[in-house]
């Protein structure tokens, strides 16, 4: 009996997500031809296409399969499948060129350079040995070279490097692991490095090979050199060279701000900090973000000055090509195998990309400049971030290696754009259920961030093609990013209440529809309250719709405003003064201000002038810390709060006491308790370790009482403030233990990084109610 013959089928398959730049074409390519189906795949803008033809087994097989054996890095987020007439047109399955249609598909952030590509890198036999910009479809710069969608050569900055026949070979290959990787290039017809010394320096300018040993000799010899990396230029010195570390920081006017300290290899990692295995795989993973690690005693060997007064070291690994060869191959001569790696910027400024700009921007910063010829389309900084004891990860910088990887969000939004704060600013652009952060900006205080801005927005445009049809900001008056959504929406913005934007970024992290109202803890420095004074120790009842402050703390004079917050000893006395208690003379924050300074304080309290009224929960940080002799004056924000985390992390083990608030958050009697156990002799760190159990337990107990009030049992952490990892964990495991759900931070900040996220969502609700 003749068997009877399968019917062909033939399926339209649109795959949407992050598939372009990643490989998947060839992916494709390789799972049909396995199945012996026909058709072909294609890129469009609004993600890959493909058609394909065969037994109803295999089409069958090949669909289930897309999604389940995609690329490393592409990240699929639908599969749309349609049945089409069978053609039964005998062939193979092909790769189409590029489809220019309108649309939008999602592009996949840079990442570290893969351990094939190193392998090549470090192999004398390879045509690309020592190739400062070795990449492959699974690895390298996407976002940062990008200048336009679909996702091809001809829109990015590699436009400019046409390819020699070898790597031609190689990017239309479907076989080779360089098929359609846009960066590719080889010595010979790619990207060059040189060396550009400051004037009167006494060095030479050099390119490539020489470039890179030149660097290496200036490092060695304690000089600083500007790196251009994949987002930007860093400024880099060997961070075990004191003196160099020190004119760094001098010349770059940091204060005493820590430094990030990218490092050779592990070895050289766990030679100054301990890393849990969860610590480990985010060091090492595709994003290569800084990672905060707990330093060791003796760091063997890294200069003080790299981080004073903090018992955490902020750590990375090299992850381009041109940072491997920095630190040297073996049989290379020996440099340093520990580098400061700081953004190449001014104190305030946003970070430099352009070659021409860096030489002026960074004069007088740097030694000599190992730039590249390669244009850097999207600024983009290092990403930073912790891991928890459970292993999650709690990101404080969302920047390269995120960016610009969409967020699903619970609930649909009009196409919107959300301007964030002023300090720590990422913008984020939302349409339909995706948003997308753009990259760290930083503080909004000079044309030069606004510019950065601007030039961020405009590419989240292009890259996404969303037109925001409305724009969200902070409610602040005065601030820079407020004035300029102002002039982007040609009309007034939709303003957000700063800590309802904290509160409402935590709950779209987390996936809520927002139909139920949270219990919102947003504790930060300062935001614009309702009733015009400065909030920050709020806890909220909201949703997107709307929120209603339950409790707040107790509110103390701001004496002077930012003059103020760079002195934590007169915060202090604000605090004694508005708890009624003696400004006595062997209190540490009395003797730290001279007299003629108290003298001043005095009449602007009394009289209240310069005076705003603060409910901040930083600035409480900050009063305590001087109150326990901690640190009285602060060279960057939040030093006085980290000095005091720092303090009781060294004595959490050692003691179990908590000073207890009045009231739920009235801090006058843990102020008193605290002078007691000073008068007592009490060290530092237990009385730092007190507090911050105090004030867990403190919010704990207003929890408590909320949910009594309501029924709610979620509550939601969220503001600069929960970037402290003693009182989070503290927090989180008080209330877990009380029976509430507790949602906190990951992939988004809980400091004003994340603050457009709730922006755009509320905003978005708004609108929808009026």
């Amino acid at each position: 009996m003749t068997a009877p013959v399968t019917r062909a089928v033939r399926r339209r398959v649109t795959v949407r997500g992050t598939v372009q730049g990643v490989g998947f074409r060839p992916f494709v390519h390789r799972l049909a031809t396995d199945l012996a189906l026909t058709g072909f795949v294609s890129n469009t803008a609004s993600g890959v296409l493909i058609e394909v033809e065969g037994p109803p087994d295999g089409v069958g097989t090949f669909c289930d399969r897309l999604a389940e054996e995609a690329p490393p890095l592409a990240s699929v987020t639908g599969v749309g499948v349609e049945e089409l007439p069978v053609t039964g047109v005998d062939g193979t399955f092909t790769i189409r060129a590029t489809d220019c249609s309108p649309g939008s598909t999602l592009l996949p952030p840079d990442t570290a350079a893969c351990a094939d590509c190193l392998r090549e890198l470090g192999d004398p036999a390879d045509r690309r040995h020592r190739h400062p910009f070795v990449t492959c479809t699974h690895c390298g710069p996407r976002f940062t070279i990008a200048t336009g969608m679909p996702y091809d050569r001809a829109v990015t900055t590699m436009s400019g490097f046409p390819m020699c026949g070898e790597c031609a070979r190689e990017y239309g290959d479907p076989l080779d692991r360089r098929f359609h990787a846009q960066p590719v290039a080889c010595p010979g017809c790619g990207p060059r490095l040189r060396l550009v010394p400051a004037s009167g320096s006494g060095v030479r300018p050099a390119r490539d090979a020489e470039a890179l040993a030149s660097a290496r000799l200036l490092l060695t010899a304690g000089r600083i050199v500007a790196v251009k990396g994949l987002g930007g230029y860093h400024l880099a010195c060997d961070a075990t060279d004191a003196r160099a570390v020190d004119t760094l920081r001098s010349r770059k006017a940091r204060g005493g701000k820590p430094f990030a300290v990218m490092c050779a290899d592990l070895d050289e990692v766990r030679r100054i900090a301990e890393v849990s295995p969860s610590e480990l795989a985010a060091l090492t993973g595709p994003r290569r973000p800084i990672v905060l690690l707990r330093r060791r005693p003796e760091a063997n060997g890294l200069a003080p000055g790299v981080c004073p007064g903090s018992p955490h070291l902020g750590v990375l690994l090299p992850y381009t090509p041109v940072h491997t060869l920095l630190f040297g191959l073996p049989g290379d001569p020996p440099g340093p195998r520990m580098l400061v790696m700081t953004s190449g910027n001014r104190s305030g400024e946003p970070i430099v990309t352009d070659d021409d700009e860096a030489l002026t921007r960074l004069a007088g910063l740097a030694d000599a400049w190992l730039a590249h010829d390669r244009p850097i389309a999207s600024p983009c900084d290092d990403s930073l971030l912790r891991v928890r004891p459970d292993g999650t990860e709690q990101v404080l910088r969302r920047s390269r290696g995120y960016v610009p990887r969409p967020l699903r969000l619970p609930v649909p939004v009009r196409p919107a754009l959300a301007v964030g704060g002023d300090l720590k600013n990422a913008l984020c652009l939302g349409a339909g259920d995706q948003a997308w952060f753009g990259p760290h900006i930083g503080d909004m205080g000079d044309l030069a961030t606004l510019e950065a801005a601007r030039r961020a927005d405009a590419r989240l445009r292009g890259l996404t093609g969303v037109s925001p049809e409305l724009v969200a900001a902070d409610r602040h008056p005065g601030y820079h990013s407020t004035r300029w959504a102002a002039r982007l929406a040609g009309r007034a913005p939709v303003l957000v209440q700063h800590h309802h934007a904290h509160i409402a970024s935590a709950m779209a992290e987390h996936g809520l529809d927002g139909t139920t109202p949270v219990i919102g803890v947003a504790f930060d420095g300062t935001g614009y309250g309702d009733d015009g004074t400065v909030w920050g120790g709020e806890v909220l009842l909201a949703g997107y719709t709307g929120f209603r402050r339950y409790a707040r703390l107790s509110p103390a004079p701001l004496p002077g405003g930012d003059a103020g917050v760079a002195n934590p000893c007169r915060l202090a006395l604000a605090r004694l003064w508005a708890a009624g208690l003696p400004w006595d003379a062997d209190l540490p924050c009395v003797t730290a201000c001279a007299p003629d300074e108290r003298a001043v304080l005095q009449r602007q309290l009394t009289g209240g002038l310069a005076c705003v009224p603060t409910s901040g929960m930083g600035r409480l940080f900050d009063a305590v810390s001087s109150l326990a002799g901690v640190c009285h004056r602060a060279g960057y924000e939040a030093q006085a709060a980290l000095e005091l985390e720092a303090a009781a992390a060294s004595a959490w083990g050692a003691d179990t006491a908590a000073y207890a608030f009045a009231g739920g958050l009235d801090p006058a009697p843990v102020l008193g308790a605290l002078i007691t156990d000073l008068r007592r002799g009490t060290p530092a760190a237990v009385l730092a370790a007190r507090f911050h159990r105090g004030v867990a337990r403190a919010v704990a107990e207003v929890c408590r009482r909320a949910r009594q009030d309501t029924g709610l049992a979620t509550v939601a952490l969220s503001g600069g403030v929960f970037a402290n990892a003693l009182l989070e964990e503290e927090c989180a495991r008080l209330l877990a233990e009380d029976g509430f759900a507790v949602l906190r931070h990951g992939e988004v900040p809980p400091n004003d990084g994340g603050l457009a996220l709730g922006q755009l969502v509320v905003a978005a609700h708004l609108r929808q109610e009026e």
